[in-house]
């Protein structure tokens, strides 16, 4: 049995190939540039991307299993990679949402084979979007307060994992959160407190919060959407439930936990200490 992976680099795809090597499944990553991307041993590395599905000939050859990734650029070509996958006899497949329903999603539950959509909340990887500033001027600058209920993408690739290999996931929709909703005050309050020393909230404006997200590259509709989402999180996005748990025996991982694997992203250079 062998399991595509796409998006195999990204927050939750590099850790559904890291979970399906270590259950000792033959795993095919795909990723745009094989030479420069480590994957686990034992994973097969194969070049290409998911929104180009009529390039994927040869890595859906003698795949029975697919996980998707829902990125921008893939709503037009997803329900393509869908069709395309199905029929090279994919029986299975996992699909992160976009948040929410959207042509590759309806795709998926009407392609004719198991499948299941992973519906997570904010990633606690989205906190590395404070890095910068935390490292450089000890603040974070975000313009509402609201709970979220932050998962790890751990937890989310290890619910895909067993969404793929054992029955009784098909057809299932899973809300995942992880184990408590935290406002952006308690993560920072966390954060200082792993990495040792005082963070700032400063609060700005929504405008001033899309225009820094547009200045990244993102649409101004993609950066409406989001700034939205943080100003009004729906009941989904700020309540804690325990899918994480029931699906895969253990609690979900915690904020304090990604915190400490990842903290060496928000110290202070040492030129920005001594000034």
């Amino acid at each position: 049995m062998t399991t595509l992976v796409t998006g195999a680099t990204g927050n939750t795809g590099r850790h559904v190939v890291a979970e399906l090597v270590r259950r000792g499944e033959h795993v095919r990553a795909l990723t745009r540039n094989p030479v420069a991307t480590r994957f686990p041993a034992g994973a097969e590395v194969v070049a290409g991307t998911h929104t180009a599905p009529a390039e994927l000939g040869p890595a859906l050859e003698g795949v029975d299993r697919l996980h998707v990734t829902v990125t921008a650029g893939l709503a037009e070509v997803g329900p393509e990679l869908v069709r395309r996958a199905v029929d090279a006899g994919v029986r299975r497949i996992t699909v992160v949402w976009g948040g929410f329903v959207g042509p590759v999603e309806q795709a998926v539950a009407e392609s004719g084979v198991e499948w299941t959509r992973l519906e997570p909340q904010e990633f606690m990887s989205n906190t590395l979007t404070w890095a910068d500033a935390i490292r450089d001027e000890g603040v974070v600058r975000e313009p509402y307060d609201f709970p979220s209920a932050l998962v790890h993408p751990a937890d989310i690739g290890e619910v895909a994992a067993v969404a793929l290999l054992e029955d009784g996931h098909a057809g299932r929709a899973y809300n995942l959160t992880g184990p408590e909703a935290l406002t952006s005050r308690e993560r920072i309050a966390i954060l200082s407190r792993v990495v040792g020393r005082d963070i700032t909230f400063v609060p700005i404006t929504h405008e001033q919060a899309v225009e820094r997200l547009v200045a990244t590259g993102v649409s101004r509709a993609d950066a409406e959407f989001v700034i939205g989402w943080y100003a009004a999180p729906g009941a989904d996005a700020t309540t804690v439930v325990d899918t994480v748990e029931r699906v895969t025996g253990h609690p979900a991982r915690t904020f304090d936990r990604w915190v400490a694997e990842h903290a060496d992203r928000f110290q202070a250079s040492r030129t920005s200490r001594r000034l």
